[in-house]
C-alpha cells in the first residue's frame, strides 16, 4: 500500500512548511489527485488519518479534489477526455494519444492556525 508512504511524505511536508511560514496545527488539507497517479483515495484518506496522530496535523480534514484524465490526440489533433492510459481517441479512433493530466497529487490549499 503506497498510500502510507504518501501519507507519510504528506506530513513530513507539512511539518517542514509549518517552519518555512510559521504555523502550528494544520485543519484542512485539499488535495488534487489524477485517476492516472495511481493513488486509492479511501486508502490515503485513511492512512492519513492514521499518521497524523501526533503531529501538527491531527484531527485534519483531507480533502480530496479528483481531477480528470486527458489527452491530446495527435490523429485528429483534439483534446480529449481519457478513462485509462493507452484508450484511444473517443473522437477518431486513434492510439496516438499523448496524456497531458491525470497524473497529477498535489496539494492545492492549507487551512492552517
Amino acid at each position: 500500500m503506497h498510500e502510507m508512504s504518501i501519507a507519510e511524505g504528506l506530513i513530513q511536508l507539512l511539518e517542514q512548511q509549518a517552519v518555512v511560514q510559521n504555523f502550528s496545527k494544520v485543519k484542512t488539507v485539499w488535495l488534487e489527485i489524477g485517476p492516472l497517479a495511481a493513488i486509492e483515495s479511501q486508502a490515503l484518506t485513511f492512512c492519513f488519518d492514521a499518521v497524523s496522530r501526533h503531529s501538527l496535523a491531527e484531527g485534519a480534514r483531507l480533502e480530496i479534489i479528483e481531477l480528470p484524465a486527458t489527452g491530446w490526440c495527435l490523429g485528429c489533433s483534439q483534446a480529449i477526455i481519457v478513462q485509462q492510459r493507452y484508450d484511444s481517441c473517443s473522437l477518431c479512433g486513434s492510439y496516438q494519444v499523448q496524456i497531458t493530466g491525470g497524473e497529477e497529487l498535489r496539494i492545492k490549499e492549507l487551512e492552517v492556525e
